[in-house]
């Protein structure tokens, strides 16, 4: 288990993510939800890439509606990469690992 991803709540949302000081790669994911089981290494590989500049956070979206209204998730796996109140990125559906890498790299390496 990589504690570098921290699991949350539709609860705990504002206090993890919102209020965090670094930039937050927020994973969706369901129990249920094949390709989500194929994102979580690529998830994991991340967080220990990035753990220095990055908070990662999982959250299961069958008892977190209130977040996954507020992101608009449609499909699964779903990533948003927020700072503060601002999404600065949101994918859907599987990505390889260098497609994420790419993706967090654009956004983290502008500070």
């Amino acid at each position: 288990m990589n504690k570098g991803v921290i699991t949350i709540t539709d609860a705990e949302f504002e206090t993890e993510v919102l209020k965090a000081e670094q930039p937050v790669l927020v994973y969706f994911w369901a129990s249920w939800c094949g390709p989500c089981q194929l994102m979580s290494p690529v998830i994991n590989a991340a967080a220990t890439t990035y753990s220095d500049r990055l908070k990662i956070v999982k959250m299961e979206t069958d008892p977190n509606p209130l977040t996954v209204k507020q992101y608009q998730v449609e499909g699964l796996p779903a990533l948003r990469l927020v700072k503060g109140d601002q999404l600065l990125e949101s994918v859907e559906g599987v990505i390889g690992k260098d497609k994420l890498l790419g993706f967090l790299d654009k956004h983290l390496n502008t500070n």
